[in-house]
């Protein structure tokens, strides 16, 4: 195993639990609404469309709360993911809510090789995801060597512009500061909080992030013989990003308190397989 991944399974393993037991997950209040989405999968439901009967796979799944409500909407869906710390939370979460999803422990690159190729008509990834990918181009093989000709791509992710940001310079100013561009070196991170309210103290902090710039990521699904059928900008966020900075809007999202004009937060693309 690569020193990344290790590092990185080994961060997204201690973390699982937390995650799992946090308010910001909501694991409760899906278990005691069968008609609950995740706020993730929720903002974007008009961009969706209906995924009913489609054979779905959500990539980097972690705890599960994006892909039970995709199968909520309908989708035949399976899970993936290198975590099995995140993955013993998804099952537990299906289980729980009596939702049939089917798990697949495995680093994303291996997609191809464990599950059917040419096979999805959904392959859809969520928020938070790309960072931990060294190689953009790789990603899109995956991901077009998994759809059937016709099926598509729909994914929500936050900005290469907002990952290039410096918030901690202390003088008020939101500098450009980390690359905007995939580079071959990792962003190496040592940090030992979370993302999530949590009172947990974790010591797998170390972690290797990489940053794509949206035009790669678009070039890269185009070199892979699938078509852009939508992009769009988001202002808001599902999490605070720039503490300081941020207030939150509603519906669990976050977007700059001062002209937040000046900077995405988020995008939500989809593309199209070509059927020839």
């Amino acid at each position: 195993m690569s020193e990344y991944l290790r590092l990185n399974r080994a961060q997204w393993d201690e973390r699982a639990p937390a995650h799992a037991a946090s308010p910001g997950y909501n694991i409760q209040g899906l278990l005691d609404d069968p008609g609950l989405l995740s706020e993730v999968v929720r903002f974007d439901r008009p961009r969706l469309g209906d995924v009913a009967g489609l054979r779905a796979v959500h990539l980097q799944c972690h705890i599960g709360t994006d892909t039970l409500s995709l199968h909520r909407l309908g989708a035949r869906i399976t899970g993936l993911d290198f975590s099995p710390a995140s993955l013993a939370q998804a099952r537990d979460l299906a289980a729980r809510a009596g939702a049939d999803i089917d798990y697949v422990e495995a680093d994303v690159y291996r997609a191809a090789e464990v599950l059917e190729p040419g096979s999805f008509d959904l392959v859809y990834t969520g928020v938070g995801a790309l960072c931990w990918l060294p190689d953009i181009r790789r990603w899109a093989a995956v991901v077009a060597a998994l759809l059937r000709p016709g099926g598509r791509l729909f994914i929500r992710e936050g900005h290469p512009m907002l990952w290039s940001i410096d918030e901690t310079r202390g003088d008020g100013v939101l500098a450009v500061h980390f690359a905007y561009f995939e580079r071959p070196e990792p962003l190496v991170w040592d940090d030992n909080s979370t993302y999530v309210e949590t009172e947990a103290k974790f010591t797998n902090n170390v972690t290797h992030q990489w940053n794509h710039g949206l035009g790669e990521i678009v070039t890269a699904l185009l070199g892979e013989g699938l078509e852009l059928t939508m992009l769009q900008e988001h202002d808001t966020c599902p999490w605070n990003p720039l503490p300081g900075f941020t207030a939150e809007v509603g519906e669990g999202e976050y977007r700059l308190a001062d002209r937040p004009e000046r900077l995405p937060l988020t995008y939500t693309l989809q593309a199209r397989k070509r059927s020839s």
